[in-house]
């Protein structure tokens, strides 16, 4: 069988974010490491694997981001709607679940485009792994890259979003950007779903940093800024979905834990974690893990990570999970955002 869709992820970052508030070692001892960990660059993207199904094509309409001419005078737009709106509607945005992306006018063409950053095969794929038995290791099928369309969607996003002008830029900067587009998004590859911290006060330790579409549009965003763009002054929310932990146990990478030499203890207990999110569950399946996944997360403090291309171990503690939607301003002379 085909990777598909984890379609229960929905279900359970629904509930799990509602949860009220309610020892395991790890492999190698606990060392220093430096928070957040930093989001891991690569020199090229790798060719996706056949086994990796889309259930939705990614970027079908999408186009190479043409050249303007410099004397050109470009709007920008921020763009934001509900996820999944094309398949629930407003649902996800009464709890504030938002996906973002970017809109550019050419005053001399008069055409628009629209910019977004988002994942390749969906985001339960890029969020859980699928265990397959010919694998003693979890197989990823995980990527994100930017699309660019000529066109903005108005409907789509004026209905139950957003769609608002945040600056003029020239047809320079708008050539000096997309410069920038294509290395971001041949260098950042992995699409990263949680946001960890240690609590949920806003000066609390954050031990990983998401990587996802809102990410995107404040790096071009603050891309736009370093280029000379003046923003103007509108409040900007985005969303974030965080887990609460201690201070995360470094486990290790694929070889040294699923390896001939690595350890059986932790690989399997990471099996058995992630079998709890397979996709393609029957009803009674589902409700029966769930109750597993509360059990292994609340009552056990148990998450396992897998960032950079390694895996850890999180020892969660109360709210667990949260979905926010919190402000993040707009990059100006007094407040410049630090991305990935």
């Amino acid at each position: 069988m085909r990777a598909g869709c984890h379609q229960e992820l929905l279900l359970l970052l629904l509930l799990m974010a509602g949860m009220p508030a309610a020892s395991f070692a790890g492999s190698q001892p606990q060392q220093q490491h430096k928070w957040p960990v930093p989001y891991r660059r690569f020199d090229y993207r790798p060719k996706t694997d056949p086994y990796c199904q889309a259930r939705y094509t990614f970027c079908p309409t999408g186009c190479p981001i043409p050249v303007m001419k410099d004397e050109d005078v470009i709007e920008v737009y921020r763009l934001q709607a509900p996820v999944w709106e094309f398949k629930y509607g407003d649902l996800l945005g009464h709890l504030n679940i938002m996906h973002d992306a970017v809109g550019f006018k050419s005053s001399l063409t008069g055409k628009n485009y629209t910019m977004e950053w988002y994942e390749l095969f969906q985001l339960g794929n890029c969020t859980f792994p699928h265990l397959r038995p010919d694998m003693d290791a979890p197989f990823w099928c995980n990527q994100g890259a930017a699309c660019f369309y000529e066109g903005i969607d108005d409907v789509h996003w004026k209905e139950n979003g957003t769609l608002v002008l945040v600056t003029t830029i020239s047809g320079t900067m708008f050539n000096q950007m997309a410069k920038w587009v294509q290395y971001d998004n041949e260098t950042g590859i992995y699409y990263e779903t949680w946001t960890v911290r240690a609590g949920p006060d806003k000066h609390a330790v954050v031990w990983f940093e998401s990587y996802e579409c809102s990410k995107f549009i404040l790096r071009t965003y603050q891309k736009l800024a370093d280029l000379g763009a003046v923003f103007n002054k509108i409040q900007t929310n985005y969303t974030s979905i965080t887990l609460f932990t201690g201070e995360p146990i470094y486990l290790g990478n694929e070889t040294s834990i699923f390896g001939p030499l690595g350890n059986k203890t932790v690989a399997a207990a990471i099996r058995d974690f992630y079998y709890l999110f397979k996709p393609h569950q029957s009803v009674e399946e589902f409700f029966l893990n769930f109750l597993k996944i509360v059990d292994r997360v609340v009552l056990n403090h148990q998450f396992y990570l897998f960032y950079n291309l390694e895996y850890w171990l999180l020892p969660m503690k109360s709210p667990y999970i949260k979905i926010t939607y919190e402000e993040i301003p707009l990059p100006n002379e007094d407040n410049t955002w630090v991305g990935l």
